[in-house]
């Protein structure tokens, strides 16, 4: 029986880091923009620390198996944009959406008070649960017809 190498950005809570800006896309209502900002920070850098380790893995393998340089590019590339769109750009954008459009029908419903400024947080948090999985297959399938399609 083979044994997996457990890979650090995917399969341990480290990969929650990816996460952080739309934590702070949730509470941009709430808090103050350079919070926002360090959030994705936090996202981007976790990106990029899973790009290096997946080129690295990638250089190493043997050439035969797509490893050297072009296998390490290849690999960061591939990465780079997914990661990009699937952790930081899309998700981001949605929960900025979720919880502008939240505050808009909130205000024009005379709604104030703990609520008016809360809700839409808690709009955007409730909803990262259920936009991570169809973005990510999205991704991937753009990724499939496009990216992967042409470095093959």
């Amino acid at each position: 029986m083979a044994m997996t190498e457990k890979d650090l950005y995917r399969d341990t809570p480290v990969r929650y880091l990816g996460y952080a800006n739309e934590i702070g896309e949730a509470f941009r209502p709430v808090i103050k923009k350079i919070f926002v900002h360090a959030s994705y920070a936090v996202a981007i850098s976790y990106v990029l620390a899973d790009t290096a380790d997946k080129s690295r893995k990638q250089y190493n393998k043997p050439e035969i198996l797509g490893g050297g340089l072009r296998g390490a590019a290849i690999a960061s590339g591939d990465t780079l944009i997914w990661q990009m769109f699937a952790s930081v750009i899309i998700p981001g954008f949605t929960i900025n959406r979720i919880c502008w459009v939240s505050k808009k029908v909130l205000a024009a419903n005379k709604v104030k008070g703990p609520l008016g400024k809360w809700a839409p947080t808690f709009l955007g948090l409730l909803a990262i649960p259920f936009i991570i999985h169809p973005i990510d297959h999205g991704v991937d399938f753009v990724m499939d017809e496009s990216y992967r399609k042409y470095v093959k």
